[in-house]
């Protein structure tokens, strides 16, 4: 918080007492990035958060290297990150794509993995080069055997709001896909406004079809983009239909290396500014967070895009010079 003791806490109604935040700026974030981040800083980062208070943090990606070479460092930095369990409760979910990357991402002892998939065909193609259905087939194995191993499964959806090549996604082609999704075995589902075109209308619609689908509001988490400036309110519309789980990137960092208007994700300091206001607890220590990314931006040799981390973070010229 600032030092004025800010913000101050107003409830409102009919919202959770608890938010978890899904942290993907080590992943999401970073594999976006035009250069390679070396694997002790993302390590060091991953720690970083952890201190923070975010239990949640996605790790890296167990994609084949030529498709996001950003992130080919994974088996080397997987193992670094041992001592994490250190710092407290910490899962590290991994992004696994097909029963290769799967095999990869369970020999280093992965417990908690997430597959990928797309609601509509263009993009399903310029990301997986299958069509939807192909790409849910691809999955129904990984899905399995990583249940069978007891391994926490999660669902991405992309383009669940807007796709920039075939414009606006039915709420019913959504739901259908996302349903097929669940009903493979996977523990949660996070829709993703990867173009950040949605609304908190929008929201409020495909959250209720689904529940009507038979996919339970406690199963989803929201990752919303802030193309358009609307990620923090279509996470209070999230919120305010029962939606407890929100994905965030410190600092802001991130987009889609495959669906170039998409801009950053929702930058954890501001989902954790908004939610603090609100009375809702997070577990998160937004001083060690805001430090956390303005330690990374001095890294990736530019500021961050949060509003929140540059109004918490005074300028150079204001810094004291007192000897």
């Amino acid at each position: 918080m600032s030092a004025q003791g800010l913000p101050m806490k107003v409830p409102a109604p009919g919202l959770p007492s608890r938010v978890r935040i899904h942290e993907v700026g080590a992943r999401d974030g970073l594999q976006n990035e035009k250069g390679t981040v070396p694997t002790e800083v993302k390590a060091e980062f991953i720690r970083r958060l952890a201190v923070a208070g975010l239990t949640t943090i996605e790790a890296t990606s167990f994609v084949h290297p030529k498709w996001v070479p950003q992130l080919a460092d994974a088996e080397q930095l997987f193992p670094l990150l041992g001592d994490i369990a250190d710092v407290g409760d910490v899962s590290l979910p991994v992004l696994v794509p097909n029963e290769r990357g799967l095999d990869r991402a369970l020999a280093l002892g992965a417990r908690s993995i997430a597959v990928f998939g797309s609601a509509t065909e263009t993009f399903a193609a310029r990301n997986l080069n299958r069509t939807v259905d192909e790409s849910l087939a691809m999955f129904e194995p990984v899905v399995a055997r990583a249940k069978a191993d007891k391994v926490r499964v999660r669902g991405y959806l992309s383009m669940c709001f807007g796709d920039p090549w075939e414009g606006a996604v039915p709420v019913a082609q959504v739901v259908r896909v996302a349903k097929a999704l669940m009903d493979l075995g996977c523990d949660e589902l996070s829709l993703g406004d990867t173009i950040g075109v949605a609304t908190p209308g929008h929201v409020t619609a495909l959250l209720t079809a689904l529940n009507e689908a038979g996919v339970p509001t406690d199963a989803i988490g929201v990752h919303f983009h802030d193309t358009y400036g609307q990620a923090l309110s279509n996470t209070l519309a999230a919120l305010q239909h029962g939606v407890t789980t929100v994905d965030a990137s410190a600092g802001g960092l991130g987009g889609c290396p495959y669906a170039k208007s998409a801009t950053g994700n929702l930058a954890t300091e501001d989902l954790v500014w908004m939610l603090e206001g609100l009375g809702i607890e997070t577990g998160v220590d937004l001083a060690e967070l805001t430090a956390t990314s303005v330690w990374l931006a001095g890294q990736l040799g530019r500021p961050s895009p949060s509003r929140t981390v540059r109004a918490l973070t005074p300028p150079p010229s204001s810094a004291s010079h007192k000897e």
